[in-house]
């Protein structure tokens, strides 16, 4: 016993004597940790984030918080006691409750990993963005290009009627030829005029309409066919590279001395223009459909899902609660196989009158994954439910 009555307490385990006793009267000091423990560091570190971002948005601290921290700064480098310690814990507790949701954790990488999530962002996007948009080029040209073929191919085959009904065949007249070589048929010049009854201007109108109609079916087929990548045979590639011969062969002749030999003519090259034609409209129907269907909604998913992320990265950034998680990772997968749905319907119904195209609601799916699978799950309570809890609700309803 000492002579105020107090026995000194007992130097802690592990931890180093003091050299000088304590004064007569006062309480001995914490002893300090021979071995301190490494998490104080990063302790210390968490609590002067939280202080300074308290100070910079104005939330009030107390005094003894704020001692408490400033202490274990100094304790880092005097050496650790126990009481330095458990007032730092203490600290760190009070400061996290303040700055809450902001944690020490999400200021860190608000601070430290801004730049390579930015960069992954930018990167998944460029990668995304190579392949969709030549795609959804591509995709939309084929699309616009293959309606003006098949609606210049309804008008070509009304006319091609038309005119064979009005002008019926040219007379053909078989005239003997040179020695040694078999009868060639001669094409006998007919009369301009068409039939009595048929208005002579009308049917050079018709024939201007059909002979245009064919070049613009030509032109569409041979841009349709740069696009795909089977490349189907050009009907006149022979004579492509000899204006004189093309302006022959697709522009009606001088004069129209035969009108149903123009329109014979004409109607012969349509067969041809047109087996080209559809040849190329199959092949983009089988290749750009299968994009559409099967790569489109996942790339549009994908799409979508990078849009969510570097939204609420945005936001995160700006209440400074960002925090990197691999949830994101799992996000893109998941938005993914939802794309990859989305694929297996057709156009969706919003309200009366409007709906979304499939690539439209693969975005819209992988900007919001919960909307879609809460969606599936009402659809999948549809196909479950039995006629007698229909029936049940239904007498349930009318009773009320």
């Amino acid at each position: 016993m000492t002579e105020a009555g107090i026995e000194a307490a007992p130097p802690s385990p592990g931890a180093e004597p003091s050299p000088f006793p304590p004064e007569h009267g006062a309480q001995p000091r914490s002893p300090v940790f021979a071995d301190p423990p490494a998490y104080l560091g990063d302790v210390l570190t968490d609590a002067e984030r939280l202080l300074k971002y308290c100070a910079e948005f104005g939330i009030t601290v107390d005094e003894a918080t704020r001692d408490h921290v400033l202490e274990a700064r100094s304790a880092s480098s005097n050496g650790w006691t126990e009481q330095s310690a458990a007032n730092l814990i203490s600290a760190l507790t009070t400061l996290a409750a303040m700055a809450k949701p902001v944690t020490a954790a999400s200021l860190k990488a608000c601070c430290d990993q801004t730049t390579p999530t930015v960069r992954n962002y930018l990167k998944v996007a460029i990668c995304l963005a190579v392949f969709i948009v030549p795609f959804s080029v591509a995709s939309f040209l084929a699309s616009a290009i293959s309606s003006t073929i098949r609606a210049d191919l309804v008008v070509a085959n009304d006319l091609a009627v038309k005119l064979q009904g009005q002008l019926g065949y040219p007379k053909i007249d078989t005239q003997p030829s040179t020695p040694n070589s078999p009868c060639t048929p001669f094409p006998t010049p007919q009369p301009a005029n068409p039939p009595d009854g048929i208005s002579y201007s009308d049917v050079v109108s018709e024939l201007q309409l059909y002979a245009s109609t064919i070049r613009s079916i030509d032109a569409r087929a041979r841009q349709l066919r740069v696009l795909i990548p089977n490349q189907e045979p050009d009907p006149c590639g022979a004579i492509r590279k000899d204006p004189l011969r093309v302006h022959e062969v697709f522009q009606l002749p001088a004069g129209l001395p035969n009108l149903a030999q123009a329109a014979q003519d004409r109607t012969t090259l349509y067969q041809d223009i047109r087996y080209f034609a559809q040849n190329v409209l199959d092949d983009e129907s089988f290749f750009y459909g299968a994009i559409a269907t099967c790569i489109l909604p996942v790339l549009y998913a994908l799409l979508g899902t990078c849009a969510f992320l570097l939204r609420s990265f945005e936001q995160q950034m700006s209440t400074r609660t960002f925090i990197p998680s691999e949830v994101n990772s799992a996000r893109f997968l998941i938005a993914a196989i939802g794309g990859a749905v989305v694929g297996l319907f057709n156009n969706f119904s919003i309200t009366q009158g409007a709906s979304l195209s499939p690539l439209a609601l693969a975005f819209l799916v992988g900007y919001a994954v919960d909307v879609f699978f809460a969606f599936l799950e009402g659809l999948l309570q549809m196909f479950t439910r039995t006629p007698g809890s229909t029936a049940a609700v239904k007498s349930r309803t009318a009773a009320e």
